[in-house]
């Protein structure tokens, strides 16, 4: 008879790598010259580093037009890259960070603490569903997932529209693929469309309400 296997609550490496996980991810990332701190947790996007989209748009966010005064929005901010870069260079205005996840709208507001940051409202919501009508912003961003399908990123894009002051700026960042759907939807809600940057993996493009 052969010996019996351990069951997997009796190994000590499964144990000990269990135990691991449940400690939350945290990184540094230096973000347009400022380090920040990161908390995350397993289950969201990118735990371990700044993902390459976000930090494709972070990149160029001096193309936004983000004044210190500016209130700006990240929307399905996640555990807060982009939010809290924005929030940096906005201090004297009102950074919402919005996500639909609980766990990612606590860790936001858990490295806006961490990185002293006090100008930061994290908010549940999805896409824009938690903004009051007569809250409008200069700068609203995102990193918009391509599984979130077209009817919820039309949704989000029109909801920004919205929500954006004259003269304020929608700035997305998407895969590829995503571009042209962008670009006419950018087209439609806003009447002008601009493509920023495009990588090799991830476009960043921008529309401004007129």
């Amino acid at each position: 008879m052969s010996p019996r296997r351990p069951a997997p609550e009796e190994s000590p490496s499964l144990v000990a790598e269990i135990e691991g996980y449940r400690r939350d991810p945290e990184f540094l990332a230096t973000l347009r010259g400022r380090d920040f701190r990161f908390r995350t947790a397993w289950g969201l996007f990118s735990p371990r580093e700044v993902d390459l989209g976000s930090a494709l748009l972070i990149e160029h966010l001096d193309e936004v037009g983000v004044t210190e005064g500016a209130d700006t929005v990240d929307i399905g901010c996640g555990y807060g890259a982009i939010g809290l870069v924005l929030a940096s260079m906005a201090p004297r205005g009102e950074t919402w960070l919005l996500d639909k996840d609980f766990v990612a709208v606590e860790r936001a507001r858990l490295n806006a603490e961490a990185n002293h940051l006090t100008n930061v409202k994290a908010v549940l919501s999805n896409g824009l569903s938690a903004v009051p009508p007569g809250r409008l912003f200069d700068v609203a961003t995102a990193n918009l997932p391509a599984k979130a399908g077209n009817e919820m990123l039309t949704l989000i894009l029109a909801d920004a529209h919205a929500h954006l002051k004259p003269g304020g700026r929608l700035t997305v960042v998407t895969t590829n693929a995503l571009r042209r759907f962008i670009e006419r939807m950018f087209e439609e809600l806003f009447g002008n469309s601009e493509k920023v940057k495009q990588g090799r993996l991830h476009t960043v493009s921008m529309a401004e309400k007129r």
